[in-house]
């Protein structure tokens, strides 16, 4: 999930507005892109309601559910449901392209394990999903908003952590990647702080990156010039 995909600009000329999920900034979409969206958003898009989605008549089968916030331009996602397929995915990203990308690979590898969400993360979370019900939550390359002043808008956070432990199954794993050092150790506080989470982590840091989160080109490149990336991953135990 890159810059667009994260919390909103706070005005601080306003009333002070919840905290979302992303930056919602609107691309052009190409013609691949805006005929997925036409022909398979109604076929494979979830929709913001009021209620709990039921996922068991939505995939038509109990599956172990992994969930994964801000997937961009759905590459990753899309290979992860082709490698197993005895899992459901659902993705959440608000940047459209991203959406009709995802879309448009997933029909071209007749892959029918993913749904798509095009809405706020958080609401979608607090509103739709249904407690202990997701075997995981994927947070990958979130905005680091590397200034100290927006920190703050980092969506991890204390009230964030409880959130997904609440929609984590006893047992269930909140993996979270990220390329920015400083919001690596901001992570880790929140999480080694957080009731209910036990650190996967032997050295009670951070992990390998697990053959499960794919290797995308731009980190590939990044790790041929030096850069880090660092794997968090926490377990729920009660």
């Amino acid at each position: 999930m890159s810059d667009t995909h994260e919390q909103a600009e706070f005005d601080a000329a306003k009333p002070r507005r919840q905290i979302r999920s992303f930056v919602k900034r609107e691309g052009r979409l190409s013609h691949r892109q805006a005929r997925a969206l036409e022909e398979f958003l109604p076929v494979y898009g979830l929709t913001h309601q009021s209620g709990r989605f039921d996922l068991d008549a939505i995939f038509k089968r109990k599956a172990p559910r992994i969930l994964e916030i801000g997937f961009g331009m759905g590459k990753s996602l899309v290979q992860m449901a082709k490698e197993h397929p005895e899992c459901d995915y659902i993705g959440i990203e608000v940047h459209r392209p991203g959406v009709g990308a995802c879309l448009a690979d997933m029909q071209d590898m007749q892959l029918t394990n993913i749904r798509v969400i095009e809405h706020d993360a958080v609401e979608i979370l607090k509103e739709n999903i249904a407690d202990s019900s997701l075997h995981k939550l994927q947070l990958f390359f979130p905005d680091p908003w590397h200034k100290k002043r927006h920190h703050k808008r980092r969506i991890v956070q204390p009230e964030f952590a409880d959130l997904v432990r609440q929609k984590l199954e006893v047992g269930g794993v909140f993996h979270m990647a990220t390329d920015w050092q400083n919001y690596a150790e901001h992570m880790l506080q929140v999480m080694s702080q957080a009731p209910g989470y036990k650190n996967l982590s032997d050295s009670a840091d951070y992990v390998p990156r697990p053959d499960s989160r794919p290797l995308t080109k731009f980190e590939n490149r990044g790790q041929k010039l030096g850069h880090g990336v660092w794997d968090l991953m926490f377990e729920r135990t009660e």
